[in-house]
């Protein structure tokens, strides 16, 4: 991450912080106690800032700079609260459409889909706190500017995001290679919240046991499973195909 995108040193993160600046992650050394260090924690808790605690040796690999133990990275973007989004969905007359990331952490995986997504019409990507990518420069570019169009939503967890768009009238679809039924066979007519997993263990056991519906697609070859981003394109698609023809 270039240097212009990260904050170091105890003073300027908690300028940043008070003015409301998005902040995307905090390190902090371990051990540090200090009264500043302790207001960090609680502005990062307030914000829903995930904090991180790292050796001394892995903040100094990061930069040369005086860092004081504490070293933030600036988002790309300003996050959007989930609630507000599907509030504000249902009150311009439409059916939302949320794609949901569970622990995605490729953000050429996550610029892919964010592409896919913003030409399909999704109203927004979800992803958690912690345990997942975030909205870098990097995958900025590989959504060829799509994540800043294309708002995105971050939760303590995917299974909250879930029981809160359940609450809201959204049915929540998953995608699992070990699900019975097929793409094609599920409704996946709007509103719809639909979960892809991360690239190495699929979608999560508790997010799978919420979910309203679990789909598959088919495959015939020896590779066993499909890119994360490629699967998504399929599924937002049928989801769009389904929404069209009104299957």
């Amino acid at each position: 991450m270039a240097k212009s995108n990260m904050i170091f040193g105890i003073h300027p993160l908690l300028e940043a912080l008070e003015a409301g600046r998005e902040i995307d992650k905090v390190m902090m050394r371990r051990g540090l106690r200090t009264e500043e260090s302790a207001r960090i924690l609680a502005l990062s808790r307030e914000r829903s800032v995930p904090v991180q605690f790292v050796p001394e040796e892995r903040l100094g690999r990061l930069t040369q700079r005086q860092h004081q133990g504490v070293i933030a990275f600036i988002s790309e973007i300003e996050y959007t609260p989930l609630e507000e989004l599907v509030a504000r969905v249902y009150e311009e007359g439409r059916a939302p459409f949320i794609v949901l990331l569970d622990g995605l952490t490729d953000v050429r995986n996550f610029g892919a889909i964010a592409r896919t997504a913003e030409c399909a019409g999704v109203d927004a990507l979800v992803i958690p706190e912690r345990g997942s990518v975030s909205v870098t420069a990097d995958a900025v570019k590989t959504s060829a500017g799509a994540l800043h169009r294309i708002p995105v939503c971050r939760v303590s967890s995917i299974a909250a995001a879930v029981g809160l768009l359940q609450s809201s009238g959204v049915r929540v679809v998953a995608a699992s290679e070990k699900a019975e039924e097929r793409y094609t066979e599920t409704a996946l007519q709007l509103p719809l919240g639909l979960v892809m997993g991360a690239e190495d263990h699929g979608v999560s056991t508790d997010v799978l046991r919420m979910a309203d519906s679990i789909t598959r697609i088919p495959q015939v070859g020896a590779i066993g499973s499909l890119n994360v981003s490629v699967a998504a394109g399929i599924l937002i698609y049928e989801a769009v195909r389904q929404e069209q023809l009104g299957a």
